[in-house]
């Protein structure tokens, strides 16, 4: 049975001073709880309406359906919410392709970023700090899991670039095509904020400036979302690796 406390607490978590100052954030479903329940993350506590095997004893609660919904930040809650702990963050690995995000904003671009980099093997991410936090439930949800494989840093972003060895690409709508550029195996994949692009600020560090060439015979169709942009780009990036 869950207690006014807890509710209070989980409640809570949904806003990014709270998950910060707890050091907690939810995860939602039964298929992403057991993917965060296999990574090295540790859990602090779970609420189910049906046990599972792989629910620790002691750190199960079971509820009802409605006791559910007081903590769930979903419509339709799906029989279990975790409650896991922030990780420490770990060092920028540099030998394999990096993606650093500049002032993404959207919680469901972020999170299928990270299920992206999840399918394409890439396993770190550096965002800026006007990125979206990546443990709002929102964007949690939208990672299906892939955020306990994939590891995120908040970083001075501008500094990262600066100080960082690997080769630039940036992504722009004047850029070089992706698909005449030459891509290494190892460097930097800049993708900038849904509506204004890379920062000014961040395009003096940029080395390649790439595109996706439309093939559009309308001049009038918009440019493609980050999201879908940053899947063609990686995808490209991975084809050079075959």
């Amino acid at each position: 049975m869950l207690t006014k406390n807890e509710i209070k607490l989980i409640a809570s978590l949904q806003q990014k001073k709270h998950r910060v100052n707890q050091g907690l954030f939810t995860v939602e479903g039964k298929k992403a709880t057991n993917e965060f329940l296999s990574s090295r993350l540790q859990l602090h506590q779970v609420y189910a309406t049906i046990p599972d095997p792989m629910y620790p004893q002691d750190k199960l609660t079971l509820v009802s359906e409605a006791e559910l919904k007081k903590i769930s930040a979903l419509t339709t809650p799906q029989q279990v919410l975790a409650v896991f702990e922030i990780p420490k963050a770990r060092s920028v690995s540099k030998d394999d392709l990096i993606v650093a995000l500049d002032a993404v904003r959207d919680p469901g671009n972020l999170g299928t970023m990270i299920r992206l980099c999840d399918w394409f093997g890439i396993e770190q991410v550096v965002c800026s700090e006007t990125t979206v936090d990546c443990y709002n439930p929102k964007v949690v949800q939208a990672s299906m899991g892939s955020l306990s494989r994939v590891n995120v840093n908040y970083v001075d972003l501008k500094e990262f670039l600066h100080k960082t060895p690997l080769k630039k690409f940036g992504a722009f709508m004047d850029g070089a095509s992706v698909y005449s550029t030459d891509l290494p195996e190892r460097g930097v994949l800049v993708m900038g904020n849904e509506a204004n692009g890379i920062s000014k600020d961040l395009e003096t560090f940029i080395d390649h400036r790439i595109s996706i060439p439309s093939f559009s015979t309308h001049q009038s169709t918009e440019s493609l979302n980050v999201a879908t942009a940053t899947a063609i780009l990686l995808s490209e990036f991975r084809r050079r690796t075959i």
